[in-house]
């Protein structure tokens, strides 16, 4: 029982240390996955340590007693931290903003910033595999899923349009993403999860075209899915959150609409980022894509890129995504950066990150927020301490940042009128 005690209280306390540690790259994933851990678990980390510390204490061991009130306290100051109010909302929408949210749908919202789980809800409608666009030439057609609400529940008008995180390279639509859709589904919400086109496939502007097409489709059967073609909101993580940014700052662009929505109306209601690059420039930096230069080039378009064997090594290659490395297109870097788009016309915008973040550096999202405040457009940044890069897609129904992340971004969407 004493190894018990040691293994119990020792193991939540080195999870809790490790996120205290700045990763800087190149970085070292299975460390980054100790951090998240510590976040997503800290529920779980905070029974564990109070148990070691009660077997110390039954077996007269102080070190595990010790270990074990330290770690549970730092669990519980996490927990506290990251669930605080945030001002944003009250500067974004005004402080009667609660008041503003129809108690019908309020009722399936999360109570708290963080609970002890998620309300109970009917299954939503999933349809999979939607073709919602055929490359011309081809027979290929790019897929969509599309969420709806379980049968009785009233549509809400809204529909959100989801990019999921890829590092531009990899992963698909249905990456971890069930439980949030299951759950914003319930309070009237259609979600149509995007599998967009990755690099070498295409690059940058193939990318944002397949967003666009997607924003396009969603209008063109919004009758369909009883949407108001004036609610989509466009939203993702990682990559995804910074396609969902260009998009949405950018529905007039004539470098980045493809001919065949030229014609199209692109806009949209609101945008919600989670932990996207919004300056490629201060990313090309901070993701040490200078480690890459001299390497092979990667080819965009080969046949077969779409079936290619994806190679982890590559992922986030910048030089790919964008035709060359910083100092030989700066323009194509500024073009793809959704903060040299912000006007007084882009839609609001939630912005949400951990910090710090090993991935994508959380001074240029605020950097973002601060020009769209300026510009006068609603923006909300909620910024988690210690919680790193993709900490809502692991455990969600545990991790307390998660929880209070999935708070804020329903109440954003209940909002959006």
């Amino acid at each position: 029982m004493i190894i018990i005690a040691y293994v119990l209280s020792l193991l939540p306390l080195v999870l809790n240390a490790s996120m205290f540690i700045h990763l800087k790259p190149p970085y070292n994933y299975y460390f980054w996955a100790f951090q998240i851990a510590a976040v997503v678990l800290s529920p779980v980390l905070v029974v564990l340590s109070l148990l070691g510390a009660g077997l110390g204490w039954l077996y007269h061991t102080p070190i595990p007693v010790a270990a074990g009130v330290l770690s549970a306290g730092v669990s519980i100051l996490y927990i506290a931290r990251v669930t605080v109010p945030q001002p944003d909302f009250d500067l974004a929408f005004g402080k009667d903003w609660k008041a503003r949210i129809p108690s019908s749908r309020a009722s399936h919202m999360l109570k708290r910033r963080w609970n002890l789980g998620w309300p109970r809800t009917g299954e939503p409608r999933w349809e999979r595999n939607i073709p919602f666009w055929t490359i011309p030439g081809t027979d290929r057609k790019l897929l969509c899923d599309v969420w709806q609400p379980p049968d009785g529940v009233p549509y809400s008008g809204l529909a959100l349009v989801y990019l999921h995180a890829s590092a531009w390279w990899i992963l698909d639509k249905d990456s971890g993403t069930r439980p949030l859709f299951r759950h914003l589904a319930t309070q009237g919400h259609v979600i149509m999860d995007v599998a967009y086109r990755l690099c070498p496939e295409v690059d940058i502007y193939g990318m944002i075209g397949d967003v666009k097409r997607a924003v396009a489709w969603m209008k063109a059967n919004a009758d369909r899915y009883q949407v108001d073609p004036e609610r989509i909101v466009l939203g993702g993580a990682s990559a995804g959150g910074h396609l969902a940014l260009l998009a949405a700052y950018t529905p007039d662009h004539p470098l980045l609409n493809p001919p065949d929505v030229q014609e199209s109306d692109l806009s949209v209601r609101a945008v919600v980022s989670y932990y996207g690059p919004t300056d490629l420039r201060a990313c090309y930096h901070h993701y040490n894509q200078e480690r890459v230069i001299g390497m092979p080039k990667v080819e965009v378009g080969l046949p077969g890129a779409a079936d290619m064997k994806k190679d982890m090594t590559q992922a986030g290659r910048m030089d790919t995504l964008l035709g060359g490395h910083l100092h030989e297109v700066p323009e194509i870097y500024e073009l793809a950066s959704p903060v040299a788009h912000v006007d007084t016309e882009c839609p609001p915008t939630l912005l949400i990150q951990g910090e710090p973040d090993a991935f994508v550096p959380v001074p240029a999202t605020r950097a973002l927020h601060r020009k769209l405040t300026k510009c006068g457009v609603p923006s909300v940044m909620i910024i988690y301490p210690l919680a790193n890069h993709a900490f809502d897609l692991i455990l969600p129904k545990i991790s307390p940042p998660a929880h209070a992340a999935l708070y804020y971004l329903e109440r954003f969407l209940a909002l959006i009128t």
